[in-house]
């Protein structure tokens, strides 16, 4: 790569990191990540672990759910004035079922370039690892904690033919499971946790077998829960 290519143009990078193991980042990012002139960070307590262990000092400043808003103007501002910026979630990609989709809004609202760099997705490889994903899935995050809205989001998505995928607290997954139990019996359903982390684990089989299993040990992390679409019928 020449060094005209190695220039990190002014603008905002929403850099992707690691979901768990610390070496799934990428040469790229790690050079953004340096090079940049501040890093917005969802938890700059949690991500100075990652700084720290690839001895990067950039300046954090934090950008989570409940100050995004009131920081926009002042990044914008700089970002506008020639500055450049990296964006990064607690682990994987911002903006997805984290925060980061309104820094970048408004950015390009405000005429800054915006700029990616991919990384590791806990969607991505929960799908892989589970051998499901051969003809597309559905991702829905995370479902709201009232038992009617999750019900009432759940159920439409399940008539689809494809796999739906969905984030879970260790908290709530019991109660999950037995929603599941209750909505497609029949259906095979995988729970994905500590993925890349050394306790890494994929779970697979009904809602009841799943209960069963849950009843018999608590199970910890943050988990990707993927259910099987539902099945075409045979031509008579």
């Amino acid at each position: 790569m020449s060094d005209e290519e190695k220039v990190i143009e002014p603008g905002l990078y929403v850099v992707g990191t690691p979901i768990g193991n610390l070496e799934d980042i990428t040469l790229r990012a790690l050079r953004i990540l340096k090079g940049v002139d501040f890093i917005l960070a969802e938890d700059t307590r949690y991500s100075s672990r990652l700084l720290r262990h690839y001895d990067i000092k950039t300046p954090l400043i934090s950008c989570h759910k409940f100050n995004e808003a009131s920081r926009e103007d002042q990044i914008t501002s700089r970002l506008a004035a020639g500055e450049k910026a990296a964006l990064i979630s607690d682990c994987g990609m911002p903006g997805i079922s984290d925060p980061g989709s309104r820094t970048v809004k408004g950015c390009r609202e405000a005429g800054v370039p915006v700029f990616t760099v991919p990384g590791p997705s806990a969607v991505t490889t929960a799908v892989s690892l589970c051998g499901w994903g051969d003809n597309g899935f559905t991702f829905a995050g995370f479902l709201s904690p009232k038992p009617g809205k999750r019900r009432n989001t759940l159920e439409p998505l399940l008539e689809g033919e494809r796999p739906v995928l969905l984030y879970e607290s260790p908290h709530k997954i019991v109660k999950l499971i037995a929603l599941l139990e209750e909505l497609v019996p029949d259906r095979q359903v995988a729970i994905a946790r500590e993925l890349t982390k050394k306790f890494e684990e994929l779970l697979v089989g009904s809602p009841a077998e799943l209960t069963e299993i849950c009843s018999q040990r608590t199970l910890k992390g943050e988990m990707v829960v993927l259910i099987q679409g539902r099945q075409k019928k045979r031509r008579e």
